[in-house]
């Protein structure tokens, strides 16, 4: 097996949900987002996934969250837009986009700052 990760991120608003205290308000961050992949085996040019095609997918999925109020988003709708709950949210639409017999997308780590970070995975 081969596991495979990238990091990238993204600056948007939010307001917890049903949560008592600052963060309750309108505030934002600078998410730090990490992507694992794992594949079974290798392809002609000796890749698992390209990098690049990695890349793309998660920051293409990170341009309907980037910049704005994460409340907002359809997921978000009824659910608390909670670092734990962005990390299900990309886990979940990542491996709609890149899972096939070789790939599955492993775990998705969302720093909200340098100190913490959620992770999910299944």
């Amino acid at each position: 097996m081969y596991r495979l990760t990238i990091k990238t991120g993204f600056a948007a608003a939010h307001n917890l949900i049903n949560y008592q205290g600052d963060c309750e308000n309108l505030h934002g961050h600078n998410w730090k987002v990490e992507v694992t992949v794992i594949a079974r085996e290798l392809d002609k040019a000796g890749l698992a996934i390209d990098f690049k095609v990695l890349k793309k997918e998660t920051n293409s999925l990170l341009d309907e969250l980037d910049h704005k109020y994460v409340n907002q988003h359809a997921f978000f709708q009824e659910l608390s837009p909670s670092s734990e709950n962005i990390a299900r949210f990309l886990y979940q639409r990542l491996s709609e986009r890149l899972n096939n017999a070789n790939i599955s997308v492993e775990k998705i780590g969302v720093w909200e700052s340098d100190n913490a970070c959620a992770e999910y995975y299944e």
